[in-house]
């Protein structure tokens, strides 16, 4: 999947399509395309609002909105990483990326490819590894 920014370079803007395979980055600027690795980094995930204080994330997976499951991209037991997509979502002719809301292990899918779902109906669960019950 590759996204395209718009970036600044020494005072010049370009518009630069991204694409991640690996550890390598592809941009392509007006046509030439460069290689990029970045040892020891990931996907960046996206950038959230602060909120007002220190909250515990949930690891429930859940859509805002009544919508149909294009793809579960991970099943029970994968390991991921914040930010990273879990799986799309189609609301409103729209397909969304639905992001793992904290990094640990999927122990839960509760939906499957094609499946219509209701809003707020929990779709997985993924659990935190450093996580406890807490009584």
């Amino acid at each position: 999947m590759s996204e395209t920014r718009k970036v600044i370079v020494d005072g010049q803007e370009f518009e630069v399509e991204l694409e991640m395979e690996g550890d390598t980055w592809t941009a392509t600027v007006e046509g030439k395309s460069f290689q990029i690795q970045v040892p020891d980094a990931g996907p960046t995930p996206k950038k959230r609002r602060a909120s007002g204080g220190k909250s515990k994330k949930s690891g429930k997976v859940s859509a805002n909105i009544p919508g149909k499951v294009v793809t579960v991209e991970v099943s029970v037991g994968d390991e991921v990483v914040e930010g990273h997509v879990v799986m799309i979502l189609e609301a409103m002719k729209m397909q969304n990326e639905i992001q793992a809301p904290i990094s640990g292990t999927v122990t839960e899918v509760y939906c499957e490819d094609g499946q219509s779902v209701e809003a707020n109906v929990p779709l997985l669960v993924i659990t935190a590894p450093d996580s406890e019950d807490e009584d």
